[in-house]
């Protein structure tokens, strides 16, 4: 275990700054599904189901395709300036999204958005990776992760709040705005690692020596993309669908949707944060942090499919209790598969560019899950259908934890 010098030398401010990023980046994303649940906002852009399911999906495609080129640019220049300018950058857009009166403007906002927050988490695990110890490197993951769980869990219910006293045009606005006071501490708080000329000489050999190549053929990074589809089609249907769910088949307003988005959001926060720490804690007693780890992330996803009980629920009660204990218990995974994959079986030269591909698929995820549950919702007319599907992706991903995520497949690294 790390000495007591060595924990007071983690910078835990710098990963707080970095869970808030990711926070304002998911609030930023995911401030459409609350108006998407509006009527004003349906009528004034007159969408379908199907419409709001692309529309929805719209920031993913963009967000997938800039996950590889953002990994690639945070290996070899650093995380502070890249970061800075994309979090500028996306801010501004979805102010900009409260300005907008066709769809089509609405749709190139929201690829704008996505094409900017692709840069969260590739540098997020590259700093991870380049500050944390492995005995922290799950609770880092943890609190990182409640970034992107109380992102969604703040961000509907003051979407929601804003749409009701305001209009989704000032909600937008203010969400966007108000995200941008988070470049003054980063700013001043997080050191420079723009690399001069000789380091990104050093940088860029480094990098190299795990290639593009060498990470596609790694059974792991192919395990970890599968596991990033099937854990990301879950949360991302919380957050693109579960407000309309939650009006629309259980009969809620607006602001009570609102309200038990945040406690699902909230109690998959807690859970992820929790066991992240809890691996660790064994981990630091000697056990084997692979296998430690999976058991976390199996169990995760298995707990996360008794999400299929709210679909059989006769009440109310009994359908909001099964939604947000299915997300919560998901939890379990959470920090542990972000830690297994990103860093523990990643080497670290090149920890930025292997989440990135990673990351490829958990856009895919979002895109997936917002549009295929649109389609699905408007044959069935039931979101029964939809839930069930989810259903069958958890199951995949326990499957695959244990199967595809072995130390022996990590990406090789050249002498």
């Amino acid at each position: 275990m790390p000495t007591a010098g060595a924990t007071a030398k983690v910078p835990w401010g710098v990963l707080a700054l970095l869970m808030l990023g990711l926070l304002i980046s998911f609030v930023d994303r995911t401030s459409l599904s609350s108006a998407l649940a509006d009527q004003n906002f349906i009528k004034e852009f007159a969408l379908t189901s199907v419409d709001r399911g692309w529309l929805n999906s719209a920031f993913f495609w963009s967000y997938g395709l800039m996950q590889m080129p953002m990994g690639w640019l945070v290996d070899r220049y650093g995380v502070k300036w890249p970061y800075t300018v994309c979090f500028l950058l996306w801010c501004l857009a979805t102010a900009l999204t409260g300005a907008v009166t066709a769809l089509t403007g609405l749709i190139l906002m929201r690829l704008i958005v996505g094409a900017t927050e692709a840069i969260v988490i590739p540098a997020s695990y590259r700093w991870i990776g380049n500050n944390m110890p492995e005995s922290h490197k799950g609770l880092s993951a943890g609190i990182l992760s409640m970034g992107g769980k109380f992102g969604p869990a703040i961000g509907a219910p003051i979407a929601a709040w804003l749409i009701v006293a305001f209009s989704w045009k000032w909600m937008f606005v203010l969400t966007g705005l108000v995200g941008l006071l988070w470049l003054v501490p980063w700013l001043l708080a997080v050191r420079n690692d723009m690399p001069t000329q000789a380091e990104l000489v050093v940088s860029k050999k480094a990098a190299a020596s795990v290639s593009l190549g060498s990470i596609l053929r790694s059974p792991v990074i192919w395990g970890a993309m599968i596991n990033n589809f099937c854990y990301g089609y879950f949360t991302f249907y919380c957050m693109t669908w579960m407000p309309a769910y939650l009006v629309e088949q259980r009969g809620l307003t607006l602001g009570k949707s609102g309200l038990y988005t945040f406690f699902s959001f909230a109690g998959i926060a807690i859970m992820a944060t929790l066991a992240g720490w809890v691996a660790d804690r064994i981990i630091a007693r000697g056990h084997d942090p692979v296998f430690v780890r999976k058991a976390f992330v199996i169990a995760g996803f298995i707990g996360g499919s008794t999400v299929l009980m709210g679909t059989q629920a006769q009440t109310l009660e009994q359908a909001l209790f099964w939604n947000v204990l299915s997300l919560t218990l998901l939890g379990l995974a959470t920090a542990n598969n972000l830690a297994l994959c990103k860093l523990t079986l990643i080497p670290k030269q090149a920890i930025g560019l292997a989440t990135g591909v990673q990351q490829v698929a958990t856009s895919l995820a979002g895109g997936v899950s917002a549009s295929l549950s649109g389609w699905l919702l408007h044959v069935s007319g039931s979101y029964d259908l939809p839930m069930l599907v989810i259903f069958g992706f958890l199951l995949i991903g326990a499957t695959n934890t244990a199967i595809l995520l072995r130390p022996k497949w990590s990406p090789k690294v050249a002498a």
